[in-house]
């Protein structure tokens, strides 16, 4: 096994912490991948990682290794694809993930001309509530909404959607039309949680100068998906706060109603992330301005 090969496969076991993670991921076996670090050690002369029953971990060598494979490993691909000028000759795999309305009313509709325009591509396409760990799961990019954490990871920001506050004609019928702030006192949120057991915000709105507000509100249920959360404002159990662009078919249908106009959440950012390399393979940059390019002219800037 090539030296370039065994480095791959050593910076999975790195990144998963695990030789089983990383033969599930890379479809090997188990004692293959144990093989090719046992190699890379070899070839480098030092030992690149603790083995303990219950982990692995990285030994000051291997981090050194590591880092610097990265970094090699991006400058292989980008020279594999140098002499090849024409997009169709991309190949390779290609890990994402991105919220689930992102991907089902945009990017996956969109799919099928950039897959034709890049037949040789393989692309693998997450798409949970949860925020993925890029690194360790093995993830090219992520396109996320909302707010960033400080971290090591390289943000590209595309811009911001639009909020906006929804009900159901029916919820609005029995509950009546709120229009002020203190109407709210006798209506209900339906409240979005990452993780169930949270304490929800409640009612968010922005002042005149920028200021954000958020009024503790009411509400019989919490959820913790972005499908679910869809549902529960068309089964009428609630005023939902979320961005227009995924409801614009809904609001179209009148199947929701929009209330409360003047007193919308903070626009949410829309931010391309990725690891930092010195060189980003050609398929993840050609992607990234391929997605940069469908999601920006829909944001508000």
């Amino acid at each position: 096994m090539h030296l370039t090969e065994s480095l791959r496969i050593f910076a999975r076991v790195a990144e998963l912490a695990s030789f089983s993670a990383a033969a599930e991921q890379l479809g090997l076996p188990r004692t293959s991948v144990s093989a090719a670090v046992r190699e890379a050690e070899a070839e480098l002369g030092t030992r690149l990682l603790h083995r303990t029953t219950r982990r692995v971990q990285l030994t000051q060598d291997g981090q050194v290794v590591y880092e610097r494979a990265l970094d090699l490993l991006a400058d292989v691909d980008e020279l594999r694809g140098l002499f090849q000028a024409e997009p169709a000759a991309l190949r390779g795999r290609l890990r994402v993930d991105m919220p689930q309305t992102l991907a089902r009313e945009l990017v996956i509709p969109a799919l099928p001309r950039f897959m034709a325009e890049h037949p040789a591509l393989e692309i693998e396409l997450s798409s949970v509530d949860r925020r993925v760990d890029l690194v360790r799961e093995g993830f090219d990019c992520v396109l996320r909404v909302g707010h960033l954490a400080d971290s090591s990871l390289i943000a590209r920001p595309l811009g911001a959607y639009r909020m906006v506050n929804l009900a159901s004609p029916a919820y609005l019928q029995a509950h009546g039309r709120p229009r002020k702030l203190a109407d709210l006192g006798r209506h209900r949120l339906v409240h979005y949680v990452p993780t169930l057991g949270n304490k929800a915000d409640g009612f968010e709105h922005v002042d005149a100068d920028g200021t954000v507000h958020t009024l503790a509100m009411d509400g019989a249920l919490t959820v913790n998906t972005t499908a679910a959360y869809e549902a529960a404002a068309l089964a009428g159990l609630g005023i939902v706060q979320v961005p227009e662009a995924g409801m614009r078919a809904h609001l179209q249908a009148g199947r929701l109603v929009e209330v409360l106009p003047k007193w919308r959440a903070a626009p949410l950012p829309v931010s391309i992330v990725y690891a930092h390399r010195r060189h980003l393979p050609q398929r993840v940059q050609v992607f990234m301005h391929w997605l940069a390019a469908l999601i920006t002219p829909r944001l508000q800037g």
